[in-house]
């Protein structure tokens, strides 16, 4: 859809003019996030659209729908990623995952009608799940400092100019029905939220500073993708701090 396309993209010139224009930093900063003060106020808007929009619609759907529908919509978007993890894990140099990405989706495409059933995790073929962002890390290029995008939450500048590479490997940004477009962006959207519901209870209950616990599990969570759980030593892959104006 063009006007994702255009968001993307909008989001990666963000992320670099932020790099090249640098932003204030104090000397407690988090050295991942020298963009704290941006971080947080855009934090404070997804948090704020989330509690008044999309946790409603997720706890609804989530009654409303049987969980053998709501496991069917989750198979149908994995199995729609499985085409561009294979492109990356291509791309990675991961021959054994790229095969068991392919072998999924012919599976789960023919025999589990169109992926809503998962029959090639029954046989016991991994799902592997790759983007541009980790292609990217695996060919060396740093995270860059931490950045919260509107409305897609955490990312890092690195993730973020692998925005619009990702969104054309997308196959629904394809369909040329607008209509049938933002339904199945807005249903996935819904089923990923469904998805987090206990672990956002958990995180209101447990975290003194939400903004910080997610950025740090987000941080430790991705490095390990990138790393595929064999992340070296933080010290390996500083974070470089953003140029401060005088």
């Amino acid at each position: 859809m063009k006007r994702i396309a255009k968001y993307s993209v909008s989001a990666a010139a963000l992320a670099v003019l932020l790099a090249l224009t640098g932003c204030a930093t104090g000397p407690n900063r988090n050295p991942r996030d020298p963009l704290e003060p941006f971080n947080r106020g855009v934090y404070k808007l997804n948090d704020a659209v989330d509690t008044a929009v999309l946790k409603p619609v997720a706890t609804a759907y989530v009654n409303a729908t049987p969980q053998l529908i709501r496991t069917g919509v989750t198979n149908f978007f994995s199995n729609l990623a499985e085409p561009w993890s294979f492109v990356n894990n291509v791309l990675q140099g991961k021959g054994q995952a790229a095969g068991d990405n392919f072998g999924r989706f012919v599976m789960n495409t023919l025999f589990g009608v169109f992926g809503l059933a998962d029959p090639a995790s029954d046989a016991g073929i991994e799902r592997h799940r790759e983007d541009f962002g980790q292609t990217l890390g695996t060919w060396g290029v740093p995270p860059g400092p931490y950045l919260v995008l509107p409305l897609l939450g955490s990312s890092t500048v690195r993730d973020t100019a692998a925005l619009p590479v990702d969104l054309q490997g997308n196959p629904i940004n394809y369909v040329e029905d607008n209509g049938a477009q933002i339904g199945l962006y807005a249903l996935r959207a819904v089923s990923a939220r469904a998805s987090l519901l206990r672990a956002g209870n958990v995180l209101d209950e447990a975290a003194l500073d939400k903004y910080s616990f997610s950025r740090d599990v987000y941080l430790q969570v991705r490095r390990g993708e990138v790393f595929d759980g064999n992340a070296p030593d933080p010290s390996a892959e500083p974070a470089k701090p953003l140029p401060v104006k005088p």
